[in-house]
């Protein structure tokens, strides 16, 4: 195993704990509800680009440390990603070929399906509001892909991730 592979999976990790501070950072009340779901980018990417890597197993985890840095319900993040991780392995293949303003698409129906999942589980869970405001995210989401994917295939490419 060469010295480029043992340190991939500490890039990766590394996007993904800059995505969780992204997603806690403090913004406007107005900002709120447009706040992109970083941690959902990156892991469309990251599960896109290398799906031998990063999958469902790392989704769940990812997802599990999300909750506990949101102070969410336990397991709710790990669920919802699981389920996009498990999406976008189904699709990946399609995913790469498509231009960037069909991966954004993708992406806004992919945020989407999170974004109704997680409010799904929040309902039954009795932490939800009644606004659809909780569907805004999705369309920022796919509005910051194309700029979010060629940032993280430089990163990728610049430490010879595979």
């Amino acid at each position: 195993m060469n010295e480029e592979s043992r340190g991939g999976g500490m890039i990766i990790f590394a996007t993904f704990m800059v995505g969780m501070v992204l997603s806690q950072m403090p913004l406007p009340d107005l900002l709120v509800w447009a706040r992109p779901e970083w941690v959902v980018l990156i892991l469309i990417y990251w599960v896109m680009a290398l799906p031998h890597r990063v999958g469902m197993g790392s989704a769940f985890l990812i997802g599990v440390l999300l909750d506990v840095v949101r102070g969410s319900v336990l397991g709710l993040s790990a669920l919802s990603l699981t389920l996009i991780a498990f999406l976008v392995l189904l699709l990946y293949k399609r995913l790469r070929m498509f231009p960037l303003w069909q991966q954004s698409f993708m992406v806004l129906v992919l945020v989407g399906i999170n974004q109704l999942l997680f409010h799904w589980m929040q309902g039954i869970t009795g932490t939800t509001g009644s606004s659809l405001l909780f569907l805004l995210p999705s369309v920022v989401s796919a509005l910051v892909w194309p700029w979010l994917f060629l940032l993280l295939r430089a990163v990728r490419h610049t430490f010879y991730l595979s």
